[in-house]
């Protein structure tokens, strides 16, 4: 994570390290990955997910597409491995 994380571009609180769910819809089905790493703002609540992570969620879209699931929820350490 980043060392510096900054302030909220939203509302101007403190973004911090920790974790949010990721979800996205296929149209077909929905995939849906907790405890993923983020900065989170301490005010809002809102997440900004890094590139590395990011990249790794993609991957992990693009096979669940392939596998065309209805529903797929996961945590972040099956993803991550």
């Amino acid at each position: 994570m980043n060392a510096n994380p900054g302030h909220c571009p939203l509302c101007g609180g403190e973004k911090q390290s920790g974790t949010t769910t990721f979800a996205v819809d296929l149209t077909f089905g929905v995939v849906v990955v907790r405890g993923v790493p983020a900065l989170v703002c301490a005010q809002c609540g809102d997440a900004w997910i890094e590139d590395p992570v990011a990249e790794k969620l993609e991957r992990f879209v693009a096979e669940a597409h392939e596998k065309h699931p209805t529903v797929e929820v996961t945590h972040w350490e099956q993803v991550a491995a």
